[in-house]
């Protein structure tokens, strides 16, 4: 049988297939009124034809934990019961579908208040709903953006408090995976790398004190995440920098301290958290920092990439590269991806009866 249409088994949730959808911002939230951060009818088409696709997770793009966490002003949020509400439309459908439904904890940090990108990205102030964005230290990303301001550790406190009720709701809202950001430069990883980091009390400096902001977060999220539903945390596993980032060597140490911390799964990307670094993409260009971390330590985990074609797809979870493979832009381009792929394998995937006629 394919290996990338075995079903996987994570606690108490068993997910029919390795084809699974990264998070993706959609950018098509109201950036303000009653609605504010609240998935609507374009995030029920779009993540339900992933799922009549045959997709066997889909993980919903990066949702806030708090207003200043989003990306940008029409981004998701999670930190009220209308968004809840409005989320479970999305659930219920996913699951009619034998898709498991999961979602992205985030916040952005010093990359928040930007536009969306199809009209530039560029930072946005109080004008275009903007607001100013934080960070662990005031160190800008790039000359674009406007210097943040650093946390205290009281705030570093509240973002953690945050990150446990956006949990909660999440689980309310029907979710049965959620997944912590913190990879591409976002708060979480703003805290890890030494590139970003650079306080002096117990949040920066040593390694140990630089990931205690995520393990914090952890732990906060695992203690309000059912026993029997996975923890996934999403993770840049470099920078890109020849010194003075956060390395592939970091993310192998801090994959074992997460598994302690009770994450289930570890979701491999890499980049994002400095500007002007050349990144040598092509076919697959990411999955070997995955294979690493699968083959040091005994933490599962799902590789992300450029990944397109069937039979490479199949060869990453054959070679036991990775557990799972995560599509991104191809799931963009081809929602019955998963449909398609089982065929040419040789496999089984889910049809919807209101399809039978393309089997």
């Amino acid at each position: 049988m394919s290996a990338l249409f075995q079903p996987l088994t994570l606690r108490g949730v068993t997910f029919p297939n390795r084809v699974w959808m990264p998070p993706m911002c959609q950018y098509s939230a109201a950036p303000e009124g009653p609605d504010t951060g609240a998935p609507n009818d374009w995030h029920l088409a779009h993540y339900g034809a992933r799922a009549t696709g045959g997709t066997g997770l889909v993980i919903v793009e990066a949702t806030a934990v708090s207003p200043e966490g989003r990306i940008s002003p029409y981004d998701l949020g999670i930190w009220n019961d209308t968004q809840v509400e409005a989320f479970r439309r999305i659930t219920r459908f996913l699951v009619s579908q034998d898709t498991v439904p999961g979602i992205q904890l985030a916040h952005s940090g010093r990359k928040a208040a930007t536009d969306r990108p199809w009209t530039g990205g560029a930072p946005i102030g109080p004008e275009g709903y903007g607001w100013q964005p934080v960070a662990p230290s005031a160190v800008a990303f790039d000359e674009r953006h406007p210097v943040p301001s650093e946390l205290s550790v009281e705030q570093i406190r509240e973002v953690v408090g945050a990150f446990a009720d956006a949990a909660r709701r999440a689980l309310a809202a029907g979710f049965e995976v959620a997944e912590i950001h913190g990879a591409h430069g976002y708060l979480i990883n703003e805290f890890l790398s030494p590139h970003s980091n650079h306080r002096t009390d117990a949040y920066g400096g040593s390694w140990e004190n630089r990931t205690r902001f995520a393990l914090e977060v952890v732990d906060a999220v695992r203690e309000v995440w059912p026993e029997d539903k996975p923890l996934f945390f999403r993770i840049s596993a470099t920078d890109w920098l020849e010194e003075g980032g956060w390395t592939a060597d970091d993310t192998v140490r801090f994959a074992a301290e997460l598994q302690a911390h009770g994450v289930d799964l570890l979701d491999v990307s890499t980049g994002g958290n400095a500007s002007g670094v050349r990144i040598p993409t092509g076919p697959g260009y990411q999955v070997p920092f995955a294979a690493r971390v699968k083959a040091e330590t005994s933490l599962p985990v799902a590789a992300v990439g450029l990944i397109t074609e069937a039979e490479q797809a199949e060869k990453i979870l054959a070679n036991g590269d990775a557990d799972a493979v995560l599509l991104g832009r191809e799931l963009l381009r081809d929602p019955s991806w998963a449909r398609h792929t089982a065929r040419e394998l040789g496999a089984e995937v889910r049809v919807p009866d209101q399809y039978h006629r393309s089997v």
